[in-house]
């Protein structure tokens, strides 16, 4: 518990009516979770804003509102910010009493990578004797506790409580994702990071954030930033990677696999076994597939010597690590079908995944590629991704993802609009995911690949606002094994 004036430390305030001497013992932005002794912050969403819900609250006795507009109310605590989303996440911190402060923690982003260079991370550090937390789209991880996931990055009453029990049970590292999202809705405002990481920017999220431009600069922000005590890790091959660490007080590094850099790789040989890279003029061989992890690999390698770590004792645990859930999980049959389930669900990245099997593959085998695309989300690159399946697949079965509360068909029809005359025959649309997962394995032959992408990790498909359980990985391994006996 805490005084409302401690609180709300460090707040830009316009007014205060009331007591700041007032015991708070919650935080909230949801106005049902309200009680009398909660701090209400009205928060302007996408499609809800929470000064219409004031009346809620006061209704089940909050006596503490903050909000952003000029409102009139008699007998409580009313105080008026320039910023409620930004006062949430400065009350928060203050709240828990700035865990993050007592942490190592680093933060991902970029479009693509985040959740496996995060992962990877968290891995290396465990099996390297830390007490290591991870927050990430997949999961959240205090230690060997599991913690459901909802949100790449959490809200700020969440991520601060989260990270103040992180730091209660004894964890010194803590690697997270970080979203445009939360970047720009001040998820994460007030947290202070000993260092950062960007992966990558690709076309991705423009139906939230408009233009690329937009995206990249909101990205940039989580840079501008960070302090002078923390590092910016960039991928200079990106060329938005030195846009990055422009205008960051942080210490600049960079990694790369083909340009000068601090942290630097070759790949010496690539295949469906794993990568033999050379880091750093130091030879590894790791279990992950592709150029895409020689990157994450590199990045991971990077972080681990910005704070501090042996060299030689981090590239010997590297080789131990796995791949992650949903990111090139790769399966062999008793038949010799190989599949491969993939979170790709941009077109950079359905490209990375593809080039990937091409570089690797000897040509005498077919690849499928089954692909969809989320509903309600940016149409633009529906016909993108399409077009990439279409000139390095084989065949190419279009079929639903998460639809959301879009007609599945509708958004298959959208994709096609970006497949070229000469591809339709190579074409198949199958709506249900199961018989489109079925059809590809009936028509694949031995040492043929299967890419099924987009969905990765995730173990629901969401139609109509309702999640079904889907698994991709188990829907695979399902129909491969009734097609072996």
């Amino acid at each position: 518990m805490k005084v409302l004036k401690d609180i709300l430390y460090n707040i830009k305030i316009i007014s205060i009516q009331g007591d700041v001497k007032t015991p708070i013992n919650q935080l909230t932005f949801d106005s049902r979770k309200a009680n009398s002794k909660s701090l209400f912050f009205a928060i302007q969403g996408t499609n809800i804003d929470g000064h219409d819900y004031i009346q809620d609250a006061l209704d089940l006795g909050c006596k503490s509102i903050v909000v952003d507009k000029e409102i009139s109310i008699k007998g409580i605590n009313l105080i008026i910010v320039e910023n409620t989303k930004i006062a949430l996440a400065l009350a928060a911190n203050n709240f828990y009493n700035e865990p993050s402060k007592e942490l190592k923690l680093i933060g991902i982003t970029g479009t693509n990578g985040k959740t496996t260079i995060a992962t990877l991370l968290f891995n290396l550090y465990n099996l390297m004797g830390f007490q290591t937390g991870l927050i990430s789209t997949i999961v959240n991880k205090i230690g060997l506790n599991e913690l459901p996931s909802t949100h790449t990055t959490p809200d700020p009453i969440s991520l601060n409580i989260l990270l103040r029990r992180m730091v209660d049970e004894g964890i010194s590292h803590c690697f997270m994702e970080v979203s445009s999202h939360a970047i720009h809705q001040n998820r994460i405002t007030g947290i202070s990071f000993s260092g950062g990481v960007f992966t990558n920017i690709t076309h991705d999220h423009l139906d939230y954030h408009k233009t690329f431009k937009e995206y990249i600069n909101v990205k940039k922000s989580f840079f501008d930033k960070l302090p002078k005590t923390a590092f910016a890790l960039t991928n200079i091959d990106d060329k938005n990677g030195e846009i990055m660490l422009q205008n960051t007080q942080a210490k600049k590094i960079s990694y790369s696999l083909k340009s000068i850099s601090k942290y630097h790789a070759k790949i010496l040989e690539n295949d469906f076994s794993g990568l033999l890279m050379s880091i750093n003029k130091q030879e590894i061989w790791t279990k992950l597939i592709g150029d895409f992890n020689a990157y994450n690999l590199l990045a991971v390698f990077g972080v681990s010597q910005e704070l501090g770590e042996d060299e030689r004792d981090v590239l010997t645990t590297l080789s131990q690590l796995k791949s992650i859930s949903g990111r090139f999980q790769f399966f062999k049959s008793k038949t010799g079908i190989i599949s491969i389930i993939d979170y790709a669900h941009t077109p950079d990245a359905l490209k990375n995944v593809l080039k990937t099997i091409e570089n690797i593959r000897t040509k005498n085998e077919s690849v499928y590629t089954i692909i969809g695309c989320g509903g309600n989300r940016d149409k633009r690159k529906r016909p993108e991704m399409a077009k990439i399946a279409c000139n390095l697949s084989d065949k190419v079965i279009f079929t639903s993802d998460n639809p959301r509360t879009e007609n599945p068909e509708e958004i298959i029809e959208d994709m096609m609009i970006g497949v070229d005359a000469v591809h339709y025959k190579k074409t198949l649309k199958i709506v249900d995911r199961t018989e489109a997962i079925k059809i590809a394995v009936s028509m694949a032959k031995k040492n043929d690949i299967i890419l099924i992408a987009g969905k990765g990790h995730e173990n629901y498909q969401e139609i109509k606002g309702v999640k079904h359980p889907f698994d991709d990985v188990q829907k695979i391994l399902e129909i491969l094994n009734k097609f072996n006996k």
